[in-house]
């Protein structure tokens, strides 16, 4: 048996009437979509607020990330400088078992080719009238510094800057930081090593038949 559709309980729908319900029914439905379509538009429109200010935000935080980066290498570059000048004071004493006078300490010593190139630098340069010591610094010493302290000393006597023309050129290493097995490696190229003890700094002993390092520089 099928079911009546009426609009009363009492009275049968006529043509009209179904007609009436299918055009209200389609005014509802434009409205639904015209909603509908209208909240897209303002979540679009709400999407392209939040891209901007996520934009913007980034922008912020990547001016933010350079200042920074800015900065803490600055201070690397401070606190390195910082530490050379601790090193450099009085640094001669440490070899007084040694027949070195080293009392004129120069730090940053560029090292030019032959076509003015800088090539490398000396971070701290002792000299006297017979000799002069490369020292380089590092925070902490790794195997491949001693290796590219190496290559220094030899554009170092290749290239040799004014200051130890003529003189006994010797290599060093001074680090806050020293693993035994790297200062061994070290002592074993010739190199004499010195480790930041507090505030001061000491000549860590090389070991027994160590023979420094020595490079005869021309005075032309």
């Amino acid at each position: 048996m099928g079911t009546t559709i009426a609009s009363d309980a009492n009275e049968p729908l006529s043509f009209e009437k179904v007609w009436a319900m299918f055009q209200e029914s389609g005014k509802r439905m434009e409205e639904e979509n015209r909603l509908v379509r209208e909240q897209k538009r303002l979540d679009d429109l709400e999407w392209e607020k939040t891209k901007r200010e996520l934009s913007e935000s980034l922008k912020e935080t990547q001016r933010v990330v350079a200042e920074l980066s800015k900065n803490v290498g600055g201070l690397n570059r401070s606190m390195g400088e910082l530490i050379e000048t601790l090193i450099a004071a009085r640094l001669w004493e440490k070899f007084s078992g040694y027949p070195y006078n080293l009392q004129r300490a120069y730090q940053r010593i560029p090292i030019y080719d032959e076509k003015n190139y800088a090539r490398t630098d000396i971070d701290i340069l002792l000299v006297d009238t017979e000799w002069a010591m490369a020292v380089e610094v590092k925070r902490e010493l790794r195997e491949d510094d001693i290796d590219y302290h190496t290559k220094r000393m030899e554009l170092i006597v290749r290239y040799p800057p004014a200051e130890i023309k003529g003189k006994k050129l010797l290599g060093a290493i001074a680090a806050g930081v020293v693993p035994p097995a790297v200062r061994d490696l070290a002592h074993s190229k010739g190199y004499f090593v010195l480790e930041l003890t507090g505030e001061s700094v000491a000549l860590s002993p090389p070991p027994e038949g160590f023979s420094p390092m020595e490079a005869i520089i021309k005075s032309n």
